[in-house]
């Protein structure tokens, strides 16, 4: 495992994280398993389909020659996982621009991506099961009549790409009848785990985001030994957090590029362990910057909450202050700075502080990363006896908001 997980100033014992190896072992073997439902993502990286992956990298290259600008439509983790890896990863020269939709009713919003679509050359990314989603269905709608202004029908429907189901689903049938360029959304796995399926690798190609790469890093974390040593500790250590009365995980970053990643793990969190009265409240924070909003609450308010710090520690680029009494330091020696003071202080404070320290910011690592999130969530889901996968009080809300909508008919 290159990720390094330093538990130290959890405040835990060896004893306590060795009293939850049991039950976490038990809960790793169920993922991989392969019975339980909608865990298709966990054995995915040793399975890497080769033919699909040109297929990916061959629908990235057509848009990229036919477009300036790709707009993939879609909500929660059908877009959070391409977009945090496009906010974190550096991109090759061939890259496009990536805009989202389908994120929000607002009307302004879809305006000015009307205006970009018209002002240059566009496609679009529909990433929905079912193709019936408010916010997906809408904006889709919108973007696909703006489209047909600007193309006519014909050349629309050789700019539109879908990643739906393989059988049904009005998206589905869409695709069918309009001979759109598709791929399939596994059945056996959820949005909130499909970063590295084509809903979240062909957004992250056409991004310039070297996706080989990123598969390769989950593989390597996959098959790492260290999941029957500590690899299970942060899983259980956010267990015994939650035991203690801590109600909060606050997940904080030194580098900017990482805060949509902050997005995509409030939802992997969120709807994967909020059922039944249970569950950490992911929250996050982005250092420096929030230090001067958070700090004060995070040294001296409520002690409800336990901090998880995600580090890069090299950077290929280390930017000199030319001149005043900073002169000679680099930007990051701020940052190291910053990380090990705050650490010393939160530590003096008493406050439980775990930390993920990535070795750099590319495909590869961030690859490690976020197979490490995915599973160490599913296990400390489980360890609360609460399905990881499923979301019934989101099927809760959608079924109102179509209530409402049909009051308003």
């Amino acid at each position: 495992m290159e990720l390094n997980i330093n538990l130290e100033n959890m405040r835990l014992t060896a004893e306590e994280l060795a009293a939850g190896k049991p039950d976490a072992s038990s809960a790793l073997d169920r993922l991989w398993s392969g019975r339980e439902p909608m865990t298709g993502w966990v054995q995915a990286p040793l399975h890497r389909d080769e033919a699909l992956l040109e297929e990916l990298l061959n629908a990235a290259d057509l848009i990229k020659e036919q477009a300036e600008l790709l707009i993939v439509i879609g909500v929660g983790g059908s877009y959070m996982g391409a977009k945090a890896a496009i906010e974190a990863l550096p991109k090759t020269d061939t890259a496009i621009d990536v805009k989202f939709a389908g994120i929000n009713f607002c009307s302004e919003y879809h305006r000015q991506l009307s205006e970009e679509l018209h002002k240059k050359e566009t496609a679009l990314c529909v990433i929905s099961k079912s193709g019936n989603t408010l916010e997906i269905r809408a904006a889709f709608d919108f973007l696909k009549a703006e489209m047909i202004k600007k193309y006519g029908a014909e050349e629309t429907a050789e700019r539109i790409v879908t990643i739906t189901d393989r059988e049904t689903g009005s998206l589905r049938a869409e695709t069918e009848s309009e001979g759109y360029l598709s791929f399939e959304v596994p059945d056996d796995i959820g949005g909130r785990y499909s970063a590295m399926t084509p809903a979240g690798l062909l957004p992250m190609a056409v991004a310039g985001i070297d996706i080989r790469a990123l598969l390769e890093g989950a593989e390597a974390m996959a098959v790492s030994p260290a999941w029957d040593t500590n690899g299970m500790d942060y899983a259980i250590a956010r267990k015994l957090m939650m035991e203690r009365g801590k109600k909060i995980e606050v997940v904080e970053f030194y580098d900017p590029r990482l805060n949509y990643l902050g997005e995509w793990i409030k939802q992997l969190y969120g709807e994967s362990e909020g059922k039944e009265g249970k569950g950490l409240f992911p929250a996050t924070l982005s250092f420096s910057r929030d230090l001067h909003s958070m700090g004060q609450f995070l040294q001296q308010g409520s002690q409800i909450f336990f901090e998880t710090v995600i580090a890069v520690d090299e950077y290929d680029l280390e930017l000199e202050i030319p001149q005043g009494p900073l002169k000679g330091k680099t930007f990051e020696d701020l940052n190291r700075a910053a990380f090990h003071g705050v650490l010393e202080a939160h530590k003096k404070s008493g406050i439980p502080v775990a930390e993920i320290h990535l070795l750099r910011l590319d495909a590869l690592h961030y690859g490690q990363l976020l197979y490490f999130l995915e599973t160490s969530c599913a296990v400390t889901a489980m360890l609360m006896d609460v399905d990881p996968f499923d979301q019934p009080g989101v099927e809760d809300y959608k079924r109102e908001m179509h209530r409402a909508l049909e009051r308003e008919d």
